[in-house]
C-alpha cells in the first residue's frame, strides 16, 4: 500500500510518524507545499485549489490512499476532494476531534488554528457531534 500525506509545510510530519508506526509496511509518499504555506491566510477557493493540485500529483504517483494532514486544507475541501476524486481521503479534524472529546476533564475544548479553520467553525460541530455538552473556544 502507497499513502500520500500532504500538508502546507512541515507540520503534517508528525501524521507521517504515526502513520510510519502504525502502518510499517506501508510506502509513504510525503507533499510540504512550502511555494503556497501559510494556508491560514489563503482563501477556501485557492486552497480547494492548491488540494485539487496536490491530489492529482499523488494520483499520478499512485498513492492508494491520501490523508490531508492540515487542518486549514481539511476544513477548506476534505468533502470536496472526496466526491471529486476516486481515491479515500481522509482529513485531520475528525481524529483531532475525538482526541478533544476524549481529553477534557471540564467539558471544555480550546481550538488554536488559523483564521481558516477557526471560521470554518469545523472543530466546532466535529466536537459537538461527538458530545453536544462541550463548549468550544477558538482563536
Amino acid at each position: 500500500m502507497k499513502i500520500g500525506i500532504f500538508d502546507s509545510g512541515m507540520g503534517g510530519l508528525s501524521v507521517l510518524h504515526r502513520a510510519l508506526r502504525m502502518i510499517p509496511e506501508a510506502d509513504f509518499l510525503y507533499y510540504a507545499d512550502e511555494e503556497h504555506v501559510p494556508y491560514g491566510e489563503k482563501t477556501r477557493e485557492q486552497v480547494r485549489g492548491y488540494i485539487d493540485e496536490i491530489i492529482a500529483f499523488m494520483i499520478k504517483k499512485q498513492v492508494d490512499a491520501i490523508v490531508i494532514a492540515c487542518n486549514t486544507a481539511t476544513a477548506a475541501g476534505l468533502e470536496a476532494a472526496q466526491q471529486t476524486f476516486d481515491i479515500p481521503i481522509i482529513g485531520v479534524i475528525e481524529p483531532g476531534a475525538r482526541a478533544a472529546a476524549r481529553a477534557t476533564h471540564n467539558r471544555r475544548v480550546g481550538v488554536i488554528a488559523t483564521k481558516g479553520t477557526v471560521e470554518s467553525g469545523v472543530y466546532t460541530r466535529a466536537i459537538r457531534n461527538i458530545d453536544a455538552g462541550i463548549t468550544v473556544f477558538s482563536t
